[in-house]
């Protein structure tokens, strides 16, 4: 199974769903993963359709939706479920909770894990599963607690994202991956260095070629590779980004094949 290369549409979050469809499709990127913050909000399944066929008219897949449901007792998934449905995404993006996992207590916790249980089964109903968003500020953090959270929900339907950790070297992001690996659904894929400073992704082409090597050589890899954020937010960008993806995607396969 190849990763596919794709675009995180929050990205750009200053552009059109229309502009980021061109600039994915002229970056050569197979999917894209539209945020609900801006470009197609929840509960407006007449906007996200008319983004998907946007997007099917380019060539380019819909490969998710990236939601912003903190899995709060009370917060509705449907509305997201419905716009998700209308984008032709199988895969929601959501986050667990609001504090890290080392504070949350021991009720925070279980609520986030009841909410996501009932989450995850609605979705499955709709033949959508969920994705946890690797993320401080969650209970699912790190991969202790996101193996903690993932055996405790216990829904085939819910797999995680995995993005570098803020100020993590290479050696320790890549040990966080390898941790979590087999239940990788996506990859968010930036440079930043030495915290959130953006650097072009081939400033941290070792992790990466690294990076996708290991995952090449899994039973299940990562679906997609989204691209996510770019320094100064400048779509110019977009090509020689997608281009340093694309090569060291292509490399892994060649690597695995040998």
């Amino acid at each position: 199974m190849t990763v596919r290369p794709g675009l995180c549409s929050v990205t750009f979050r200053q552009l059109t769903p229309e502009r980021i469809v061109e600039l994915a499709a002229e970056a050569r990127l197979e999917v894209i993963e539209w945020g609900g913050d801006v470009h197609v909000p929840p509960g407006d399944p007449e906007r996200a359709a008319e983004v998907a066929r946007s997007t099917a008219d380019a060539g380019v897949d819909v490969c998710s939706y990236g939601s912003y449901f903190r899995a709060g007792a009370q917060e509705p998934i449907t509305p997201i479920l419905d716009s998700a449905q209308a984008l032709g995404a199988d895969r929601v993006r959501v986050w667990a909770g609001r504090v890290d996992s080392a504070d949350a207590s021991p009720e925070e916790y279980a609520g986030v894990v009841s909410r996501l249980r009932d989450a995850v089964d609605e979705a499955g109903d709709r033949g959508i599963s969920l994705a946890l968003e690797y993320h401080r500020g969650t209970v699912a953090d790190n991969p202790d607690a996101v193996l903690r959270l993932l055996a405790d929900v216990g829904r085939p339907g819910l797999s995680t994202y995995w993005q570098p950790t803020v100020g993590a070297a290479d050696e320790v992001a890549l040990a966080e991956f390898d941790a979590l690996a087999s239940r990788v659904s996506a990859v968010h894929v930036f440079s930043w260095w030495p915290l959130t400073e953006r650097l072009p992704l081939r400033e941290r082409g070792v992790l990466w070629q690294s990076l996708f090597t290991a995952a090449a050589a899994l039973a299940s890899p990562p679906r997609d590779a989204l691209l996510e954020f770019v320094p100064d937010d400048d779509p110019d960008l977009l090509a020689s980004e997608a281009a340093a993806l694309r090569q060291w995607l292509a490399d892994a396969d060649a690597t695995r094949a040998r």
